[in-house]
This record gives C-alpha cells, structure tokens and sequence, in this order.
C-alpha cells in the first residue's frame, strides 16, 4: 500500500484502505476541503455523479471528494443534516445511499468492506452515539421540564426541515414512551 505522509490522521485511514486507485489525488489534496479542527477517522473510494473519487468520514461530516484535471467535487453532508444510511452490497462492490436534507445521494462502486464498515459507523454517528462508546444506561424517567424542552426542540428541527415527519413522530413517541 501507498505512503502517503499527508497528515497522521489522513495516513492512519489511508492505510486501511484495500485500494486507493482513483483516489490518490483526493488523498494527498484532503486537507485543502477539511475545516479547520476537522479529523478523518476513515476513507473509503466510489463513483458519485461522473467522479472517482474518495468518501472522508470525519469528525463533523461525511465528504466526497472527486479532483481530477479539469473539474472538482466537494459535497459534505453534515451529520445532523444525514436522517438515514443505506448500504446495499454484491460480490466484492456496493452502494453507499446517504438520505440528506430531502436529498439522495448513490455512492457507487465502494469496495465492500469498506463500504460496510462506513454505512455501520454513519448508522452509529446519527443516532446520537459515538462509534467506539459504550452504550450507557437509560435513566429511570426523565424530568417533566427536560421533555418539555426535548419535544419543543424536536418541533423546531421538523419546523426547519431538519428531520422528516417520520422522523418527528419516531422521535416524539421515544421521548413521551420515557414518562
């Protein structure tokens, strides 16, 4: 595999990858779209629109980076924007599916371990839980004011658009259930 010296974190992730064809542009250029404080935590390669180019799991978003000669892509989903993750895998290729903002977006040919992995620590990411934490245990009942405030925020996020009304109604019902 490729040593690449670009950034220890980008390197550490890098390293996991099983092929970085098409991508090693994307890897060595990775820190020119990553915001400042931003760490990646994995990498993975796929064709989003016309690009080959390169999936960055990060600590605040997902990215996919396509650089070739004569155009660019960037488009980030910030995780509290992604409602939902699909992953749908063949023999040794896959589709990443990232439901954003009302959006779709079809991550194509992502190596299947990989693309697993990524799909399973997206899945983790927003539903509230760190990939490594431990699951912690649920408190008895929550106070009547944290509800109050809980389900007026939830109002707020359908309000902007940031969740579906599915969402809404799945999330309402988990906070009165908690009564």
């Amino acid at each position: 595999m490729a040593t690449f010296n670009v950034r220890p974190d980008i390197d550490a992730a890098a390293e996991k990858l099983s092929s970085t064809v098409g991508a090693k542009r994307e890897i060595q250029r990775l820190p020119e779209v990553l915001w400042e404080g931003e760490t990646v935590e994995m990498l993975a390669t796929g064709v989003y629109g016309k690009g080959n180019g390169l999936l960055a799991m990060t600590n605040q978003r997902l990215i996919f980076y396509f650089h070739g000669v004569m155009s660019q892509k960037v488009e980030d989903f910030p995780y509290n924007r992604i409602s939902s993750v699909q992953w749908s895998g063949g023999m040794l290729m896959g589709t990443l599916t990232v439901f954003a903002s009302g959006n779709k977006a079809e991550i194509k040919q992502v190596p299947k371990d990989q693309g697993k992995t990524l799909a399973d620590q997206l899945r983790q990411r927003i539903s509230g839980g760190a990939p490594s934490a431990p699951a912690q245990p649920a408190p008895a009942a929550a106070p009547a004011g944290d509800i109050a405030s809980r389900l007026a925020t939830l109002d707020q996020l359908r309000a902007a658009g940031a969740i579906t009304d599915e969402e809404y109604w799945d999330r309402r019902t988990k906070i009165l259930d908690s009564l």
